[in-house]
């Protein structure tokens, strides 16, 4: 196999075919501000890769956990997404995972983050992945029935009605052709300001940057977001959350529902 090409000086996209509006049209306008890749999650995301050289990255965003010291083909529906995208990352594919265009085996290896929750067909989007990758298929994920049922869902039950189509992580690894499923602890300091990253630091749901990087506070109706924001800001006034949850407050890492999927290939 001849040596991969080198990223280019800055991102270039190219239009696949057609498809629907891409759900970070709306709601990613302010992810670069919140959404710095966590350098503990990053190197449990790269170690799979193995000696991948050429790796493809599906629903890519702002590029946060794409490895610098390979070359990366990112694959990303949202144009939005795609602007934020800083100078020098990988060339940005504007497509959608379930139908990727490329040909069979292309990729040495892929990547999967935090995406396959907001695939319209989570089972073709895996399927072609798959297809397009030769070895290792890493994926960062969660599993709903931890996730949904930390402690924010007391203040936002509705987030539990969220992608009802979301496959588990053994589905996934299943769809992928097996492998592994291990649980991804989430660090107290996560730099990362996913959905329950923010589990022992709970002002940051206050702040309408933060909500806005986390699709579940996006997606659900203003008024529902605006109630649960009042319920927290008032409990922790009054000292009440932390009464509640003093026994986070001492722990450096949290099993939160995320998940990490390997499936290593051929």
């Amino acid at each position: 196999m001849d040596d991969p090409p080198a990223p280019p000086a800055r991102s270039t996209t190219v239009r696949s075919t057609p498809f629907p509006r891409p759900i970070y049209e709306d709601i990613g306008r302010t992810y670069a501000a919140t959404r710095q890749a966590d350098p503990r999650i990053a190197a449990r995301l790269h170690g799979p890769l193995g000696d991948a050289r050429l790796v493809l990255d599906v629903g890519a965003g702002t590029g946060s956990y794409e490895p610098a010291d390979r070359a990366v083909v990112a694959v990303e529906p949202s144009p939005t997404m795609i602007a934020q995208r800083p100078l020098g990352s990988a060339p940005a594919v504007q497509a959608v995972a379930g139908a990727l265009p490329f040909a069979d085996g292309t990729f040495d290896a892929a990547l999967a983050s935090l995406t396959v929750h907001h695939w319209p067909d989570p089972m073709a989007g895996l399927a072609e992945v798959r297809r397009v990758t030769r070895g290792p298929v890493v994926v960062f994920t969660f599993d709903k029935a931890v996730h949904d049922h930390q402690w924010l869902a007391a203040y936002l039950p509705e987030v539990a009605e969220l992608d009802p189509g979301h496959p588990d992580a053994d589905v996934i690894a299943d769809a992928l052709g097996g492998g592994t499923v291990e649980v991804l602890p989430i660090p107290a300091d996560c730099t990362d300001g996913f959905c329950q990253a923010w589990w022992r630091r709970p002002e940051a749901y206050l702040d309408p940057e933060v909500r806005a990087g986390i699709s579940a506070f996006a997606r659900l109706p203003t008024a529902v977001v605006d109630r649960a924001v009042a319920a927290l800001a008032a409990e922790l006034a009054s000292g009440a959350w932390h009464r509640a949850h003093a026994d986070l407050l001492d722990r450096s890492t949290l099993d939160a529902g995320y998940r990490l999927v390997v499936s290593p290939g051929a």
